[in-house]
């Protein structure tokens, strides 16, 4: 059986016993802007369940354009108000250069690499807080990932002033 045979396959058992969630909106008001890594299991890592949240994956799990295209229908459409940037240990993107990336996947973009998990979070949270559009945000925050033992790390927080 192929891979792709495979997967319609478990799709049928999943769609028999799935939860019908109708609500679009998330159950908690929150977003999640991850890795695309395989290693994360965002929904087990964070003992979240389906329909509580969106879950945003790219590479690195930094805020691009397409992050922000996404989080501003996520806050002004369907009422998202906190939101989680969750990078991870162990990344691709880690301790590499965009000339690096350049040269290994013949594609001329800016892959976002992470010098220092710290440092970009709250880069990036600066971003989203900063981002006009994206005022019902209330909360973000900044986590990083442990692949190895599953603990998260609580690395940076931004609250809008009331």
């Amino acid at each position: 059986m192929t891979y792709i045979a495979e997967l319609l396959v478990a799709n049928e058992a999943y769609a028999a016993a799935r939860a019908n969630v109708a609500d679009p909106r998330p159950g908690r008001r929150l977003a999640i802007v991850t890795c695309m890594d395989a290693r994360i299991d965002v929904f087990a890592a964070l003992g979240l369940h389906l329909g509580e949240a969106h879950v945003i994956r790219n590479a690195g799990g930094r805020v691009t354009d397409d992050v922000l295209r996404s989080l501003a229908l996520s806050s002004q459409v369907l009422g998202v108000d906190t939101v989680v940037v969750m990078q991870h240990t162990k990344c691709g993107l880690a301790g590499v250069t965009d000339e690096e990336l350049r040269a290994l996947t013949g594609a001329d973009l800016g892959f976002f690499p992470i010098d220092d998990h710290a440092a970009a979070l709250r880069e990036d949270i600066e971003m989203l807080s900063a981002t006009p559009y994206l005022e019902p945000l209330e909360v973000i925050a900044g986590f990083v990932y442990d692949v190895e033992s599953g603990e998260i790390e609580d690395v940076v927080r931004w609250e809008r002033p009331a």
